[in-house]
């Protein structure tokens, strides 16, 4: 069972430094596409939201999780073609480079969408 973590940084100290870096750089790609969005964990994992949860991602034994919700991985079907995907959720081998300009759309992708169910909801 994992350890419960209380931040994002926190969560990142505990992986091995390699790990740590592929982490970093996909929460800067995500913070630079969404500024706005704030830090959380949700579920045990690091957690960004904004109008509610946003993306999810977190470090296994051996992959990278990114988790957009079903609507980002149906999305980019076809670009994230070369990954293990389900529903809601995407597996990035540990030994593969970090589709961060994906990522990046992907996000991009979710922020609109969280701000146009936040805009149809104050109606």
């Amino acid at each position: 069972m994992r350890e419960a973590f209380s931040t994002i940084d926190k969560y990142i100290a505990q992986c091995p430094p390699s790990i740590q870096e592929k982490l970093e750089a996909i929460r800067m790609t995500i913070e630079a596409v969404a500024p706005e969005a704030k830090e959380a964990i949700k579920y045990g994992l690091p957690t960004y939201v904004l109008h509610g949860n946003l993306v999810h991602f977190a470090a296994f034994k051996k992959h990278i999780g990114f988790y957009p919700g079903a609507s980002g991985v149906a999305a980019f079907a076809r670009q994230l073609s070369p990954y293990a995907c389900s529903k809601g959720a995407i597996q990035i081998p540990l030994d593969q480079e970090i589709p961060l300009e994906l990522i990046a759309d992907i996000v991009a992708f979710r922020v609109e969408e969280n701000l146009e169910i936040s805009r149809v909801k104050k109606r």
